[in-house]
């Protein structure tokens, strides 16, 4: 059976820098259905040897990037936007309102990064994409989001694209994420289907 993950070779940047990690085995309960449980490694041996599944949007910044524990709703938003975290993607996350553009939705993952809400990441992950786990590394600190291009995934589309930067910091190294996402509305939401 073929899984609807995209497999690209990973490639580790000169040093350790977050990448995703993809375990497949039977899901629980039997049937033909595949479990993939991603989580993400600092691992430069660990990353060499699995297949890459990269979110969009991280940036290496130059600031010593967020901590989790420090984000309060009246914190600045990780995405970069002039709102609180409160007033902009941790409305989302919480579940009071939902991301009205492709873009917003990029963010609003991002955020969820750097905030550690893999809940939020799953829920707004295509259904025919989505891993059944997403462990994040607590040594990742996002420290910078970058919009490069967005091309539909507004109001008046049924699917967007959304090219990015993100930054990150690992273990006192730099590293950046760049990526070509692809969203679609799923249910009337918008959702994150995988880079390009």
């Amino acid at each position: 059976m073929e899984t609807p993950f995209r497999f690209e070779p990973t490639v580790c940047r000169g040093g350790p820098g977050p990448q995703p990690i993809i375990r497949q085995g039977a899901r629980p309960g039997g049937g033909d259905s595949l479990r993939r449980d991603v989580r993400f490694s600092s691992s430069d041996a660990e990353c060499r040897q699995m297949p890459s599944m990269r979110p969009k949007g991280f940036r290496a910044g130059e600031n010593r990037g967020v901590s989790k524990k420090s984000i309060t709703p009246a914190s600045p938003c990780p995405c970069g936007l002039s709102a609180s975290y409160a007033d902009c993607c941790g409305a989302f996350h919480a579940g009071r309102s939902s991301a009205p553009t492709a873009e917003r939705l990029m963010r609003s993952r991002y955020s969820a990064f750097a905030v550690g809400d893999a809940a939020y990441l799953l829920r707004t992950w295509h259904s025919s994409t989505r891993p059944a786990v997403l462990d994040l590394d607590d040594q990742v600190r996002w420290t910078g989001l970058e919009i490069l291009a967005a091309s539909g995934g507004t109001a008046f589309h049924q699917e967007g694209t959304v090219e990015f930067r993100a930054h990150c910091r690992v273990g006192g190294a730099e590293d950046s994420q760049h990526e070509l996402s692809r969203f679609v509305r799923e249910g009337g939401k918008w959702v994150y289907v995988d880079g390009m």
